[in-house]
């Protein structure tokens, strides 16, 4: 992950499922990034595509200037871990079987 994309997903953690727009994600990244900025694009684009993953949920409220989604975790930070872990494991498994499960068995030696 991108540093800016685990800023995100830290700041949703720290919520604790009450979720926040992506207009509040950005704001917060940026904040904490002192450094350098962040696109509201990149930021809609991730969190997008972690709802596409099932990593986050989302819910639409209808406010002044239409339709917006609040973000909000699935998983908390371990169990986003564990999730991350077992899917990137599952697809080394389908492409590369035998390469896996050798590396796992010098990994647990």
């Amino acid at each position: 992950m991108k540093d800016y994309q685990e800023v995100a997903m830290q700041y949703l953690w720290e919520l604790d499922g009450e979720g926040a727009s992506s207009r509040e994600v950005w704001e917060e990244v940026n904040k904490r990034l002192s450094h350098r900025t962040i696109s509201r694009a990149s930021i809609i684009n991730f969190l997008n595509s972690m709802v596409d993953e099932g990593v986050l949920n989302y819910t639409e409220r209808t406010g002044k200037g239409g339709h917006r989604r609040i973000y909000s975790i699935k998983y908390d930070e371990k169990g986003f871990k564990e999730y991350i872990s077992k899917t990137v494991l599952k697809k080394l498994l389908e492409e590369f079987p035998e390469e896996t499960r050798k590396a796992l068995r010098l990994v647990s030696d």
